[in-house]
């Protein structure tokens, strides 16, 4: 990277640094105008000069110039003026020149302020791409949190300055020589005075700012360090709770903002210090302009519109002045930040940006042995961790790699991909060294799961499909404003060195997942998920997650068809009574006392199930059906309940799963409100407190909670009310919920709450695993299995994937590299997080389809048990860095080797 950052803006702005420059130069001619025209009003029509006699004018607009040896030239007389009217007309004028003098402003700034953002969008995309191709090792040294931090905040202030790298100093010096200039042309002494004012200001200033610039080093520094422990203590929260260091880690964060604190003050302090002899320095030279002028003034020695125009000029003088010094200052601040970005970005060896250039074109298949010759790796501390390995896996074949605790097989695996670079030796398919594999060829030809399986914060959909994202494949029509803004975003990507990539092009390859396109992807999809035993899974989740109308019209549209035959299911197996339907007439017992009291599926906020008990409308409803001070009553019999039951618990206690009230930390928050609360007569409770404990009587189901708290009387007021909420629901509110109807889809609900439109009764223990199997059964006669699959594959898995399960986001990796349909195919202990038998069942699950449609992919996999290792043509066994065995499983079982010893 460029180290100097005025070189690294002029090379790629200097173009434009040359046009904006020229229109600062031209901006100082009605900018010095504007500073003599004052002079003009004050001596000419104000005091009288050029009218001291009656019906006197004075010449205005006059043009012309004098050529040597020619005299003057005229090019406009002007016009003749009286003393009002030329009053009038250079005020007019004066106005006309603050307006172009503004415009001037808003251009140059405007016009610097795009730049500067231009820029920065350069800066952090280039920043982002050497993280890309960052060696692989170098990951292993950084922290991801303070590299974004780098990229995302630290840069930042560049983006102000980049803009005012060239045009700041011009502008600010230009307007500050023109101010300077004027005024010594009024008076030498008034000019000499503002001269050394000035002086001093450049002198002093900058010196003090020194110490400024080093703080705001240390402070930025400090900063960046708290942000990687922040984000170490998020990513190890885990090993924190188990090891009791909670409080060491808040001890190592109190020292570090301790830290930061006395650097900021410091900060603080040296920074009013200057401002403060800054601004002493601007005032008084007023002072001395009013002392020195006046007295000039009174002996005749500077009119009055001298000194008026001088003052008025100065009033322009201090502040070019003081952000001229503040502009010195930012680039000091910003060219170390820069410095120490490029420090932080500049990482050798990089790999070369030829490895990954954009292909559109298909790859040929690689045909060639994979060739390990002479392999070694260390680790970051110098250790060996394979030694002088060579060995030769042909097209096709299957090869398990069985290693000891410290022998090397998962280092192997990872250079075989090129996720590790040999200390010596290579890797190489045919005549081609896997390092210098192009990555259009290596991450389309070969695939790679581990045990750490990485997810985008997206959908199950976008991480399964992500190992077919290799380039924009379509082309995206847009039209009208659309397409304006795209053409805009195109020049502005081209003119930032962006790439012009659209991300809303379709970016998957379905000719390498054995598609001809979306429309027939799930084809494919559908037999790999079985494979990895990951279906049932985003099944579940599908029928917990809403349907979309227009991605799933179909499903939405045979709901009722759905809700019909389960229920029919359920006649035919005598288990009606496993689901109590809703009905618009009488109270769901299994269902809570909000869900009857609503009677539907909120749409927003205003109407979800902690704001209800505080909505003013449903507040009114609820006194209107007389059930107001009830549900409040049961509200504080639940809390005075759940209070004496889980108090006692630790917040982690598996009885708090349980416990649909309230959570573990509200509980001492509701304790309290029950003490100040006991004995008062409800008319006297605030509606702040009113509100919090009625709203725990809206999560009661009599059959499951057994408190007693429901009777005949009150079910029938509740259903009452739920007549007068839907009889007089006003407009503002119609649009935040949908009300129950057997007719219709429920779009807010879940997909299973729209098939079962009831609740499953909670008398039967047993009952939801039978009715998901039922729901199950249903989906696949109707042939709307694969409709609620998709549900389920839009899915947000979170940050990290952390939404699902270890073992899921280990299937979801692993049925990525068989959707890929690579023909290499690397599994590093990809399924650690299952069982034994799980990983025996995958494995021959993955076999099996990876040859589907007579494919012969070449497959390694490093087994987390020797004992998978059966199910392969080959067998390499590592132990301390080397191979100690190779053969077929049977061969090695004969032998007494250490693979023996490991089966064992």
């Amino acid at each position: 990277m460029e180290s100097s950052l005025a070189r690294y803006i002029w090379k790629h702005t200097w173009r434009q640094q040359l046009w904006i420059l020229a229109v600062v130069a031209v901006s100082m001619i009605p900018y010095y105008l504007a500073f003599d025209l004052p002079k003009l009003i004050v001596n000419g029509p104000i005091q009288g000069k050029g009218f001291e006699t009656p019906g006197a004018t004075s010449t205005f607009l006059d043009f012309g110039f004098s050529l040597p040896f020619i005299g003057r030239i005229d090019v406009f007389p002007g016009f003749q003026l009286e003393r009002e009217a030329t009053l009038f007309a250079l005020s007019m004028v004066f106005l006309l020149l603050v307006v172009i003098n503004g415009l001037f402003k808003f251009y140059i700034n405007t016009y610097k302020g795009r730049l500067g953002e231009r820029m920065l969008r350069r800066l952090r995309f280039e920043l982002v791409d050497r993280v890309l191709r960052f060696p692989p090792h170098h990951f292993k040294r950084v922290k991801s949190a303070e590299v974004a931090t780098m990229v995302k905040d630290e840069v930042e202030p560049l983006g102000g300055f980049i803009g005012d790298a060239f045009v700041q100093p011009a502008l600010l010096g230009g307007q500050a020589l023109t101010a300077m200039i004027f005024i010594i042309v009024q008076n030498v002494w008034l000019g000499l005075i503002a001269a050394l004012i000035v002086a001093i200001q450049l002198i002093i200033i900058p010196r003090m700012r020194k110490r400024l610039i080093r703080l705001g080093r240390e402070r930025q520094l400090t900063a960046r360090e708290l942000s990687g422990r922040v984000g170490e203590i998020v990513d190890g929260i885990g090993a924190i709770h188990i090891h009791d260091t909670s409080n060491y880690q808040r001890a190592d964060i109190a020292a570090r903002l301790g830290r930061i604190f006395q650097i900021r003050y410091d900060l603080y302090q040296w920074k009013f210090l200057v401002k403060f002899i800054n601004n002493f320095l601007a005032q008084v030279t007023p002072f001395l302009f009013y002392l020195i002028g006046g007295y000039l003034a009174l002996h005749g020695r500077l009119d009055v519109g001298q000194l008026v125009a001088v003052i008025a000029a100065y009033k322009d003088l201090p502040g070019p002045m003081k952000e001229l010094i503040d502009w010195d200052q930012a680039r000091q601040d910003v060219q170390v930040k820069y410095a120490q970005v490029v420090e932080q970005f500049s990482v050798e060896p990089l790999i070369d940006p030829k490895m990954q250039l954009l292909s559109t074109d298909a790859t040929p298949p690689l045909e060639a042995p994979l060739a390990v010759s002479s392999l070694s790796v260390i680790d970051d501390s110098g250790a060996p961790v394979i030694e002088r390995i060579s060995l030769r896996i042909e097209p096709g074949e299957t090869v398990a790699i069985v290693t000891s605790s410290n022998g090397g097989g998962e280092a192997f695996a990872e250079a075989l991909v090129g996720l590790v670079w040999p200390t010596s030796g290579k890797v190489s398919i045919g005549e081609t060294d896997i390092v210098d594999l192009p990555e259009a060829v290596k991450g389309r030809r070969m695939s790679y799961a581990s045990s750490d399986a990485h997810l985008a914060q997206t959908s199950l959909r976008d991480n399964l499909l992500y190992g077919l994202k290799h380039a924009p494949l379509t082309s995206v029509s847009y039209d009208g404003a659309l397409g304006r803004a795209r053409a805009w975003d195109v020049e502005e990507a081209r003119l930032a060195g962006n790439p012009d990539f659209d991300l809303n092009s379709d970016w998957v390859d379905y000719q390498s997942a054995g598609a001809t396109g979306p429309d027939d992807l799930f084809r494919v999809i559908r037999p790999i998920l079985d494979a990895v035993v990951l279906t049932s899974d985003i099944l579940d989740l599908g029928l917990r997650k809403s349907a979309s109308p227009t991605r799933h019209p179909q499903l939405v549209g045979r709901i009722v068809e759905l809700r019909d035959a389960l229920q029919q299911r359920l006649e035919a197996e005598s288990l009606t009574g496993l689901i109590v339907p809703f009905e618009t007439g009488s109270y769901n017992r299994e269902a809570t006392v909000g869900e009857n009291l609503l009677f539907g599926a909120a749409n927003g906020p205003e109407l979800a199930t902690r704001a209800l008990s505080a909505n003013p409308y449903f507040v009114s409803i609820l006194r209107d059906a007389g059930v107001d001070e009830a549900l409040y009553l049961m509200g504080l019999e639940i809390a005075e309940q759940a209070i004496e039951l889980f108090s006692d618990l630790p917040p982690d206690h598996p009885f708090f799963q349980q416990l649909s009230f309230m959570t573990a930390d509200e509980i001492p928050d509701y304790e309290q409100l029950v003490q100040r609360l006991k004995g008062k007569p409800y008319a006297s409770v605030v509606p702040a407190d009113r509100a919090s404990i009625v709203s725990l009587s809206f999560s009661y189901i009599e059959p499951r909670h057994r408190f007693g708290l429901l009777s005949d009387e009150l079910m029938a007021k509740i259903v009452t009310a739920r007549e007068l909420f839907y009889a007089n629901l006003p407009e503002t509110l119609q649009g935040s919920i949908q009300p129950y109807d057997p007719e219709r889809y429920t779009a807010t609900a879940s997909v299973m709450d729209n098939v079962l439109f009831g609740r499953i009764a909670h008398n039967h223990p047993e009952g939801p695993e039978r009715i998901r199997a039922i729901v199950y059964s249903i989906l696949g006669e109707l042939g709307l299995y694969d409709d609620v699959l998709d549900v389920g594959l839009g899915f947000d898995v979170g940050v990290g994937g952390r939404r699902l399960t270890g073992a899921q986001r280990q299937k979801l990796e692993v049925a990525r590299v068989l959707l890929k349909r690579a023909d290499f195919m690397i599994f590093n202990r990809p399924l650690s997080a299952l069982d034994q038998r799980q990983q025996e069942a995958i494995l021959q699950n993955v076999l099996k389809e990876a040859t589907r449609d007579e494919r012969q992919p070449t497959i390694v996999w490093v087994v987390t048990a020797p004992a998978m290792a059966e199910s392969f043509e080959r067998v390499v066994v590592f132990h301390a860095g080397r191979v100690v065995e190779d053969g077929t499983h049977a061969t090695l079982v004969k032998r007494n080797g250490i693979f023996k010893d490991l089966l064992a």
